[in-house]
């Protein structure tokens, strides 16, 4: 499994993630984009996670909520304004719980030697913002959801 590489540099307002995955760059996309796959790798294991709305086209919308065993659920929301498979997409991120707090995502994948380079970059609205995103767990968060990510991308490469 590979690495997932957080660069957070101080005095910026964006987040970089890079990582590769050992399979083709279409298999990386469908596995970003596609509603059934969501549940399977989005937030940490210790969330359900419910897609709500899923329209992965530009214009479209989404919402997954996170449901703890508690049954306490924690709601986010974008708009995708770019889907340009198999390279890219970019899409608003804003978390229910702190409202006008909106993000840019952008997803680029790369072909590199048959794998898949995957690099990520989240903008936020300042570098307050962003530290606040760091100081609540984001980097831990974000690895293992890269980590399921991976996990989901190997079992779409398994013979059926």
């Amino acid at each position: 499994m590979g690495e997932t590489e957080i660069i957070i540099e101080p005095g910026r307002q964006d987040i970089v993630f890079r990582r590769t995955f050992d399979a083709p760059r279409e298999v990386v996309f469908r596995a970003l984009t596609d509603p059934a796959l969501i549940p399977s790798w989005w937030g940490p294991r210790m969330y359900e996670t419910i897609v709500d709305v899923m329209e992965p086209r530009a214009g479209g919308r989404w919402r997954f909520l996170n449901r703890g065993a508690d049954g306490q659920e924690f709601g986010f929301h974008g708009v995708y304004h770019e889907i340009e498979a198999p390279a890219r997409v970019i899409q608003t991120t804003e978390f229910e719980g702190m409202p006008g707090h909106v993000g840019l995502e952008t997803a680029t994948l790369e072909e590199v030697g048959g794998k898949t380079l995957m690099t990520a970059v989240a903008l936020f609205g300042s570098v307050e913002d962003r530290d606040m995103n760091v100081a609540n767990g984001m980097e831990a968060g974000s690895r293992e959801t890269y980590d399921r990510l991976d996990e989901v991308i190997q079992g779409l490469l398994m013979p059926a």
